[in-house]
C-alpha cells in the first residue's frame, strides 16, 4: 500500500501517515491547477515549497517518498503505476467538492485502487455534524455544541465567564497612531528560494492573458511559514505577542497595517502543517498561564472552532449549488481595480495593496471593504469568489466559496440571514482610511461623495422587495422610507455614475 499525500494534507500528526510504519509515500506536484487562476505567487510558493520541504523531511526520517513533478495528476499516477501496477493507495478525502471522486476515477483508469479515508485535519467529522444539524443549522448553535463537545472554555455545562460570545467587546479602534506588533516573517531557505524563482519564471503573466500568473501582484519578498517548525514558531509568535489584544482590535483597520493582531495561521492550517486542535489548545494553555483577556481568547477560539469548522460543513452540504448561488441576481463583472488597486477610494486601495503585496488581508477587510463594495456594486458572486480564490495565500475552494458567495455576497441564505453591506459609516468607525480619502465620507451624492454611500442606498432600494421583510433589516428600511423620490433618484443617478467610472477604471 502507498499513502498518497496531497498538497494541503502535509501532516504526520493525524491521518494515514500518523499510523504508517514502512508504507511508501506518493506525492504529486501537478502544475495544472496553478494555471487555472492567476494565483498570487505567494500562494504557489507556499504550497510548492511546503510540499518539497515535507518530502525532504519524510525522506530524512527514512520514508520512501516518490515525488513526481508533472503537469497533471494523471501524469503523476501514470509514473507511479508504471512502477507499481495495481497498487492500492490511501489518502485523506480532499475538502474540495468532487475532488475525491475525480482522484478515484484517475486511479481506477490506471488499474489501481484508492481508499479515501476521513480527513482528520478538522475537529468535527461529517457524520458528527450531520447528526447534530439535521436539515437546518445555525453557526452560533454549532459553536456552542463544539464548545460543549471539546470542553474548550467551559466550566462544567456553562461557558467560562458566563457568556458564549464576547463579540461586542471586540470592536474597538485603537487610533491611527497605534503600532501593532510586527508580524512574524520567515527568511526563505535555499529550497524555498528555488521555488520562488521557479514560480516567477513559470507562472509569470497578467491576470487575463494568459489566464494565470503573478504580474498583477506587486509582491513583497516571500516570508510565509512552509514547514511545521516554522508554523509552530508562527503560533508561538501569535500567542506571545498579538493574542492579548487580538480581541478588541480584531475588526480594526489601519492604513499600512495589513496584519494587525491577527494570528496569520490560516495558511499553515490550510496546508495541514498545523492542526486546529493544537492551535486552540496552545491558546487556551496561554490563557490559563498568563490570565489573558477572555474576550481575546474566546474571539480566537470562535474563529477556529466555530467559524472555520462551520464553513467546511456548509460548503460540504451546499455544494455544488453553492458555487453558482446568486439569489440577488447580481450580474456585473468585477471591476479591474481589484487587480490593480488603482482607485481614489482609499479603503479599497489600501486593502487591495495588501493583497497584492502578501496575498493577505484580515477578515473585516475581506468582508466589509472588498465584499461590501462588490455586493453593493452588483458583482456576480462567482466572479468575486474567483478573485478571492486567486488572490489569497490561504485560499482554497472550500474556504472562499462559503465565505464569499454565502456571507460576503449574500448569494444564498444558507449561511447568512442578511447581506453584509454598509455605508461609509462602518468603515470610518473601524479604520483610519477615510481621513486621507479623496471622497467625502459624509456625502451620499455629488462628485466627491463616498461611493459606498450611494451604492449602499441604491442596493437597499434595488432589493427592497426581497429584503424589507427581513427582521434584521427593519431599521435600515425605516431610514430608506425617510427619503423622498427626488433623493432616491439622485442616489440612483450617483450609483450609476460610480459603476460607469469603476468599469472604465477611473473611480
Amino acid at each position: 500500500m502507498t499513502v498518497w499525500v496531497l498538497g494541503d494534507q502535509l501532516t504526520r500528526e493525524v491521518g494515514p501517515l500518523s499510523r504508517a510504519d514502512d508504507e511508501r509515500v506518493l506525492m504529486i506536484e501537478a502544475r495544472e491547477f496553478a494555471r487555472k487562476l492567476p494565483f498570487h505567487p505567494h500562494k504557489l510558493v507556499a504550497m510548492f515549497a511546503a510540499m518539497r520541504h515535507f518530502r525532504d523531511e519524510l525522506r530524512a526520517d527514512t520514508y520512501t517518498v516518490e515525488y513526481h513533478t508533472v503537469e497533471t495528476f494523471g501524469e503523476g499516477l501514470d509514473a507511479h503505476f508504471a512502477d507499481h501496477p495495481g497498487d492500492r493507495l490511501e489518502c485523506m478525502r480532499p475538502a474540495s467538492h468532487g475532488a475525491g471522486e475525480r482522484l478515484t476515477d484517475l486511479v481506477d483508469e490506471r488499474g489501481g485502487d484508492l481508499a479515501l479515508v476521513e480527513n482528520e485535519l478538522f475537529l468535527c467529522a461529517p457524520d458528527e455534524f450531520d447528526e447534530w444539524a439535521g436539515e437546518s443549522f445555525k453557526q452560533e448553535e454549532f459553536y456552542r455544541m463544539m464548545r460543549r463537545e471539546t470542553g474548550y472554555l467551559m466550566d462544567d455545562d456553562d461557558p467560562v465567564g458566563g457568556e458564549w460570545n464576547y463579540d461586542t467587546e471586540n470592536r474597538e479602534f485603537p487610533g491611527s497612531d497605534y503600532e501593532p506588533p510586527d508580524a512574524p516573517w520567515f527568511e526563505p531557505d535555499d529550497r524555498t528560494e528555488m521555488v520562488v524563482e521557479w514560480v516567477d519564471e513559470v507562472f509569470s503573466g497578467g491576470y487575463d492573458e494568459p489566464p494565470y500568473g503573478g504580474d498583477w501582484a506587486d509582491q513583497e519578498k516571500f516570508g510565509w511559514p512552509v514547514t511545521r517548525e516554522a508554523s509552530l514558531a508562527a503560533l508561538d509568535a501569535f500567542v506571545e505577542d498579538r493574542l492579548p489584544e487580538f480581541g478588541p482590535y480584531q475588526d480594526a483597520m489601519l492604513a499600512g497595517e495589513t496584519t494587525m493582531h491577527h494570528a496569520l495561521l490560516s495558511a499553515p492550517l490550510n496546508l495541514g502543517l498545523l492542526h486546529p486542535r493544537e492551535v486552540v489548545e496552545r491558546v487556551l494553555d496561554e490563557y490559563e498561564a498568563r490570565d489573558l483577556p477572555l474576550a481575546s481568547v474566546e474571539g480566537f477560539v470562535r474563529q477556529v472552532v466555530g467559524w472555520r469548522e462551520f464553513m467546511r460543513h456548509v460548503y460540504r452540504r451546499e455544494m455544488p449549488e453553492l458555487a453558482s448561488a446568486n439569489q440577488l441576481d447580481a450580474d456585473r463583472a468585477l471591476p479591474e481595480l481589484y487587480w490593480t488597486g488603482e482607485t481614489e477610494m482609499n479603503c479599497l486601495a489600501e486593502v487591495v495593496d495588501g493583497v497584492r503585496k502578501r496575498g493577505y488581508s484580515h477578515h473585516i477587510e475581506r468582508l466589509m471593504v472588498l465584499s461590501n463594495f462588490a455586493t453593493s456594486f452588483g458583482v456576480r458572486p462567482a466572479a468575486l469568489n474567483r478573485w478571492f480564490h486567486a488572490g489569497y495565500v490561504d485560499a482554497y475552494h472550500w474556504v472562499t466559496t462559503p465565505n464569499v458567495v454565502g456571507m460576503g455576497s449574500f448569494g444564498t441564505d444558507a449561511l447568512s440571514t442578511k447581506p453584509y453591506v454598509s455605508s461609509a459609516n462602518y468603515i470610518d468607525g473601524m479604520s483610519d482610511f477615510c481621513g486621507d480619502c479623496a471622497y467625502a465620507k459624509t456625502k451620499t451624492v455629488g462628485e466627491n461623495a463616498c461611493p459606498f454611500n450611494a451604492l449602499y442606498w441604491d442596493f437597499l432600494g434595488t432589493h427592497e422587495e426581497r429584503l424589507r421583510g427581513n427582521g434584521r433589516m427593519g431599521l435600515v428600511y425605516s431610514h430608506w422610507d425617510d427619503k423622498d423620490e427626488d433623493e432616491r433618484a439622485a442616489i440612483r443617478e450617483r450609483a450609476a455614475a460610480i459603476r460607469t467610472r469603476a468599469d472604465r477604471g477611473d473611480l
